[in-house]
């Protein structure tokens, strides 16, 4: 196999690694320190998006109150089952460090940081796909678009 060969082989497996690890849905409960209410986002219609390797994913998504710490705090999807034991939120900045997995066993270490307010957070990082490797660069941008979901809004 040639190395282009393989390089393809390797970004076509990391952008959709790369993207569910960045999205959002549920994941394991990770050890924490207690957050107040007034440092984490408020639920309402939300747009986000994911960038890696020069693509770029838009979704709205409809967060309610129970929800909040899925939405914000999970960083991970359906597919992906998440950990993050390194998981710091607190004074307008948040950090993340874990791994996500996929059901055909797949691994990759994660790791996001950067500023939030209660209606947008911008998280830079990137996904490992082996040990040893460099971390390939990604990030997620959300902006609260209403308090209120529109009637055909999709759940988180």
């Amino acid at each position: 196999m040639t190395p282009s060969t393989l390089l393809s082989r390797s970004l076509a497996t990391a952008v959709p690694i790369l993207a569910g690890a960045l999205m959002l849905g549920g994941s394991a409960p990770a050890p924490q320190a207690q957050t107040p209410a007034a440092q984490t986002v408020l639920p309402g219609y939300w747009e986000y998006t994911t960038s890696a390797l020069g693509m770029r994913d838009t979704e709205t998504k409809c967060v309610r109150p129970s929800e909040i710490n899925r939405f914000f705090g999970g960083l991970s999807t359906r597919r992906w089952q998440c950990t993050y034991p390194v998981r710091e939120v607190g004074n307008g900045n948040a950090r993340f460090e874990g791994t996500c997995q996929d059901p055909k066993g797949r691994r990759v270490n994660v790791r996001l940081n950067g500023p939030f307010d209660a209606e947008n957070f911008r998280f830079r990082g990137g996904a490992q796909l082996a040990r040893g490797t460099p971390y390939i660069p990604a990030s997620i941008t959300a902006r609260r678009i209403s308090a209120q979901c529109p009637a055909n809004a999709e759940y988180f």
